[in-house]
This record gives structure tokens, sequence and C-alpha cells, in this order.
């Protein structure tokens, strides 16, 4: 498997960010409330980001030789992180387009945009720990020559 790129996390953040932004746009041109997203989200986030810590110890363990797992656990861990980054990255990109729109306005409400940055802020933790969980999975090459040989 190949790692998750930072140039496509970037790039899907700055999707999220324009459809934030825009979709808020026309929820509140169109006389609805504007979108915030709740605290849960935030929390769950981050908790997302423990368990799959939690999860890829073992994996890093095997990785490093310490012991034996099962390769389709491995696996999973890694799919798993990946699919976290993606979705992080989208969030993240989400989050920061009703942040940015929620200080555009002209009377800026606190609460919502504290809950608008910290989902921000849990987002990014979650595609931070989603990439250190694919660097862990990573296995180290069996033979030290075989990557110099042409």
């Amino acid at each position: 498997m190949t790692r998750t790129r930072p140039l496509h996390l970037a790039l899907l953040a700055a999707l999220g960010l324009i459809a934030g932004f825009v979709l808020t746009s026309v929820l509140v041109m169109r006389g609805s409330a504007a979108l915030v997203p709740p605290l849960s989200l935030a929390a769950a986030l981050v908790l997302i980001a423990v368990v799959l810590l939690f999860m890829a110890r073992p994996v890093r363990r095997a990785a490093a030789g310490e012991r034996r797992i099962d390769p389709f656990y491995a696996t999973r861990v890694v799919v798993l992180a990946q699919s976290s980054a993606i979705a992080g990255a989208v969030l993240a990109g989400g989050s920061a387009g009703i942040l940015l729109f929620l200080l555009t306005r002209a009377v800026v409400s606190v609460g919502s945009t504290l809950t608008a940055a910290g989902t921000v802020v849990a987002a990014i933790a979650l595609v931070a720990a989603a990439l250190v969980v694919e660097h862990w999975c990573s296995l180290p090459p069996d033979d030290p020559t075989e990557e110099t040989a042409p």
C-alpha cells in the first residue's frame, strides 16, 4: 500500500473549505440558519484519533519485530488510518470554511465560532494521528542492500 500523500490531503481540505463556505453562504442567503458543527463532532474526532492510536500499537510492535500479529488486522488498521486521514482533511476544510464564513459576518457569535474552531483543531488532530499510524504500520526493508541495488 502507498502512504497517503500530503498534497492529496491539502487538496481535499481546500475542497472542503470551499464547500463549507459556499454551502453556509447559500443557506444563510435563503434565510436558513448557518451550519455550525456540534461540539460532539469535535469530541468524536478526538476519540477516533485516540482509538486509532491504540489500535496501531500492536502493529507498531510487530513492525519492530517484537511479536507477530494477524496481517489482516494490520491491513485493517492501515486502511482505517488512510480513511481517517481523508475524512479528517475534508472535515477540517469544511469546518474551516464554516469558521471563515462566521468570522466574515458583522456580528460574530462567539459560541458558534469556538465550536467551529474546535472542530477544525480536532479534525487536524485526527489527520495527524492517522499519518502517525500509517508511519507506525510501515515495515522496514527486509534486505538493506536490496534498496541500493539498481
